[in-house]
């Protein structure tokens, strides 16, 4: 009886041995899995433009969003002088002198559709971007971007995730900027890309800076 007591439980260990490694398999096996068709979403994901060129059918999203109100900012999406590339850039113009003597800050959100603070909908399903990227520069150098932002749009139709990159100190040369998106939720996004600043960030009476190619990929 001893013995087949020893057999018998020798089976059961062998037996609870093979099926906690088929266990840790198929969970790795799972893992695995996941994260290759991660990468399979990523690498089918095409570039999605905010702004490509002025009036390219390319653009999505409005920069509709003048904050706090609007007083202190010029914008224009036509700008064709030393832009990064194509036919057009965007050139914004920050009258830091208005601030100071109104809301202290300012800056712009691009939304779907035009206005939109998550009373309507409007988000674009977005998985499988990576990263959001743009070209910028300071017209004199040292302008000072305190944060751009990704998502954050709430209201009854929110936004599904919200990235803040940030403080940027431009150069007057064209530098590429990069926020990474891996990790975040996607699926509903209707403020694609905004910036801000205040009037204590900016030395000078004027901040000049200019965009250029901003797209998800």
């Amino acid at each position: 009886m001893q013995f087949w007591g020893v057999v018998i439980l020798s089976c059961l260990f062998v037996f609870t041995g093979c099926a906690k490694e088929d266990s840790q398999e198929n969970k790795k096996g799972a893992t695995e899995t996941k994260e290759m068709a991660d990468n399979k979403v990523a690498s089918k994901f095409k570039p999605f433009y905010i702004y490509q060129n002025k009036g390219s059918r390319a653009n999505h999203y409005i920069p509709s969003g003048f904050m706090p109100n609007g007083k202190c900012l010029a914008f224009n999406d036509a700008w064709v002088d030393n832009c990064h590339s194509g036919s057009s850039c965007i050139q914004i113009d920050y009258d830091v002198k208005c601030s100071r003597a109104d809301q202290k800050w300012a800056g712009i959100y691009w939304l779907n559709p035009a206005n939109n603070w998550g009373t309507r909908k409007g988000g674009y399903n977005l998985t499988g971007a990576s990263y959001l990227t743009f070209w910028a520069r300071g017209d004199q150098g040292g302008e000072y971007i305190q944060e751009v932002t990704v998502g954050g749009v709430e209201g009854k139709y929110p936004d599904s995730d919200k990235v803040i990159f940030g403080p940027i100190i431009l150069s007057k040369e064209w530098k590429h900027y990069k926020i990474d998106l891996r990790g975040k939720d996607l699926s509903y996004i209707s403020g694609g890309f905004s910036w801000a600043t205040d009037e204590e960030s900016v030395n000078a009476d004027d901040c000049v800076f200019y965009l250029d190619e901003i797209r998800f990929e």
